[in-house]
C-alpha cells in the first residue's frame, strides 16, 4: 500500500526547520511523498495577521523545487471556510482511497489535538507522525484515554532539532537581522522581492 505524507501549516513563512522534518519522517516512515498543504483560512490564528495565501503558496513552490518527494497542494485554498485537518484529509482519502496516510505533526501541536475539530475523525483517516520538539513532552496517557484507538495510530519520528519558528523569522525580517540558513535561498529572495514582514 502506497504512504502519502501530509504536511499542513500556515507557512508565514516556510522555514528550513518543516523542510527538515518532512524529509526525516518520509525517510524514516518510507513514504512515497509528502503534500505541503497551506491553511487557507487557519482557525487557530482568526486574530493574527497572515501574509496572503498566494505569497504563501509561492513561498511552499519555491522552497520544494528540486524535491521529487516534495509536492505541493492547493486542497485547502480550493475549499471555502475554514481550514479544518479533518477535511482535507477527509477529501485526501477520497482520492486516494487504496493509500495510507500520514498527518505530520509537532509534539506540540500534538499535545492539543483533544482541542481539534473531530479530533477521533482524523486519526481514523490517518497515521500521526509526531515529530520531538525540544521543551514539549507529548500527554500520551492523557491522549489515549480519550482516543483509545491512537495505540495503533501514533508513530514517534525522531529528526535533527531545529528550532526554527516562524513567527521569530517574521520579527528578524522586521529588525533587518539574516535569515541565510533559516529558509531556503529562494524564499529569502522572494521575501526580499516582495517586502514582506518588514
Amino acid at each position: 500500500m502506497l504512504k502519502l505524507g501530509i504536511m499542513g501549516g500556515t507557512f508565514d513563512p516556510i522555514h528550513n526547520g518543516h523542510l527538515i522534518i518532512a524529509q526525516e519522517v518520509a525517510y524514516k516512515l518510507n513514504l512515497e511523498r509528502v503534500l505541503f498543504v497551506p491553511a487557507a483560512d487557519p482557525p487557530h490564528k482568526q486574530q493574527q495577521l497572515v501574509e496572503r495565501v498566494e505569497h504563501r503558496l509561492q513561498m511552499v513552490r519555491l522552497a520544494i523545487t528540486g524535491n521529487p518527494t516534495f509536492e505541493l497542494s492547493t486542497i485547502e485554498i480550493e475549499r471555502a471556510g475554514l481550514s479544518y485537518t479533518v477535511d482535507t484529509l477527509e477529501t485526501l482519502h477520497k482520492q486516494h482511497p487504496t493509500t495510507e496516510l500520514y498527518f505530520i505533526i509537532g509534539a506540540d501541536a500534538a499535545a492539543d489535538l483533544l482541542q481539534w475539530h473531530k479530533p477521533e475523525r482524523i486519526i481514523e483517516l490517518a497515521h500521526l507522525a509526531v515529530v520531538k520538539r525540544l521543551g514539549y513532552e507529548l500527554p500520551l496517557d492523557k491522549l489515549l484515554a480519550a482516543l483509545p484507538q491512537l495505540q495503533t495510530r501514533l508513530e514517534r519520528v525522531t529528526a535533527p532539532l531545529v528550532e526554527i519558528a516562524a513567527h521569530e523569522i517574521r520579527e528578524r525580517i522586521c529588525k533587518g537581522a539574516p535569515v541565510k540558513y533559516l529558509v531556503p535561498p529562494l524564499v529569502e529572495e522572494y521575501i526580499r522581492h516582495e517586502k514582506f514582514y518588514v
